[in-house]
């Protein structure tokens, strides 16, 4: 017998959970995987805040399931814990109906080939539903040298730092300003019944306090917004290039940070450059969807090694947004904290400094170079400009305002949940004339 919508959901969820939680993969490639399956965009939806919240809550119903049962799972109910994990979700801090999230959730069990063990999922969901779920202590779930690294980073803020990222995020959207203005598309997300603020460091986002599946969105389909955090959106604000301006998005995918200079500007002569085709085929068609598709040039290259791609005109400005730790963006990537490892952070400190030095010698003089990442740690922020300016005689700081977070050596960072937005780094360096 086919299993019902909900049920599908739940058995979904869970097998996306033991995927990231027990076999090493991401969350995104997992998701990608199984979303196109569910016909309905409301499933789709609940699939992925079920994966999200479960995850961002995962100490929290461990600790739980160690109070509530005699033994620990073994390794062949490693499954179940998916399940389990994915129910008490439903149930906090989705706040689902407590009838349809138990009920469905014990039919998948079922429909995973645990009927045997239905009436234990059944047991624990009720359970958690009388008593609640207990709280986690703070920064369980996070590796000890992560820990190490943000509490010398922010003492003082790691703690909310830890809030935050456990946090579900708000929802950001960019406006395409070519195709309608902020307000006008803010007048269209309330006659769709959907409620929306605005920043004003942010010309052309939007804040959605309660996120809803992109379906929704009026003009989606026709290039009208984008999904973008509002950090990202500052990176443009950051670079600022001038019109007409030659410039080089370094290593571009997703493409939003393209989209939105083109946005911006149409006189912009972009080169976009990705190591992977198959990334650089999916923001070719983001582009497409923007009506943006004759507005860069994209190029596979590995921008470390400017010799195959680079015909020596320098550029007026170039966006490093640099490979990173993704700590910055847990709570939209929770699965960072499972997969990251110390000798990955060495790998990418090292690959930044290349990129840096390499990148710079294609920036024509006067021109700058936007450092940014989505990381929080100042290894890869702070002490890698640091670094980079006291071994780049022609380079030097071009001071941002308050606007873009705290100041943090020659640059600024927003840390997460600040402002709504994801924590982010920027840093603008200007060279000598």
């Amino acid at each position: 017998m086919k299993a019902s919508p909900g049920t599908a959901t739940r058995v979904a969820a869970a097998r996306v959970l033991d995927a990231v939680l027990h076999h090493g993969r991401s969350l995104k490639s997992e998701l990608a995987a199984v979303l196109p399956t569910l016909a309905d965009p409301r499933d789709r939806a609940l699939v992925e805040a079920v994966c999200l919240a479960a995850l961002r809550q995962a100490p929290r119903y461990d600790a739980a399931l160690a109070s509530w049962l005699p033994r620990p799972l073994a390794r062949k109910d490693r499954p179940l814990r998916a399940l389990l994990l994915a129910g008490f979700a439903q149930l906090d801090p989705l706040g689902l109906p407590a009838h349809a999230a138990v009920a469905s959730t014990v039919e998948a069990a079922r429909v995973l080939g645990r009927a045997h063990q239905a009436k234990l999922v059944n047991a624990l969901l009720r359970r958690a539903q009388r008593e609640g779920l207990p709280p986690a202590a703070p920064g369980a779930g996070w590796p000890d040298w992560l820990l190490a690294h943000l509490r010398r980073d922010w003492p003082g803020r790691h703690e909310a730092i830890l809030a935050a990222c456990a946090a579900p995020p708000p929802m950001w959207l960019r406006v395409n300003a070519r195709a309608i203005g902020r307000d006008a598309y803010r007048t269209q997300l309330e006659g769709a019944g959907i409620e929306s603020a605005v920043d004003p460091r942010l010309p052309d986002g939007l804040r959605l306090d309660r996120p809803v599946p992109v379906t929704a969105l009026p003009g989606f389909a026709d290039g009208r917004v984008s999904v973008q955090d509002g950090s990202a959106q500052q990176v443009v604000e950051a670079l600022a290039p001038p019109p007409g301006a030659r410039v080089l998005d370094a290593c571009a995918a997703p493409g939003g940070k393209l989209a939105h200079l083109l946005e911006r500007d149409g006189s912009l002569q972009v080169l976009a450059l990705d190591s992977a085709p198959l990334r650089l085929e999916r923001m070719a068609g983001n582009l497409a969807r923007l009506r943006l598709d004759e507005g860069a040039r994209l190029q596979v290259a590995d921008a470390a090694a400017t010799e195959p791609w680079w015909d020596g005109r320098p550029f007026n400005a170039v966006l490093l947004d640099a490979p990173c730790s993704a700590t910055g963006v847990i709570r939209r990537h929770p699965d960072v904290l499972l997969h990251r490892r110390p000798a990955d952070l060495a790998a990418l400190v090292g690959l930044q400094g290349r990129l840096l030095d390499a990148l710079w010698t294609t920036v024509a003089p006067g021109g700058v170079l936007l450092y940014a990442t989505c990381s929080i740690l100042a290894v890869e922020n702070r002490d890698q400009v640091d670094a980079f300016l006291a071994r780049t005689p022609d380079a030097a700081a071009d001071p941002l305002p308050e606007d873009f977070g705290h100041a943090s050596g020659a640059g600024r960072q927003r840390l997460p949940g600040e402002d709504g937005m994801d924590g982010f780094f920027y840093a603008r360096l200007r060279k000598a004339r």
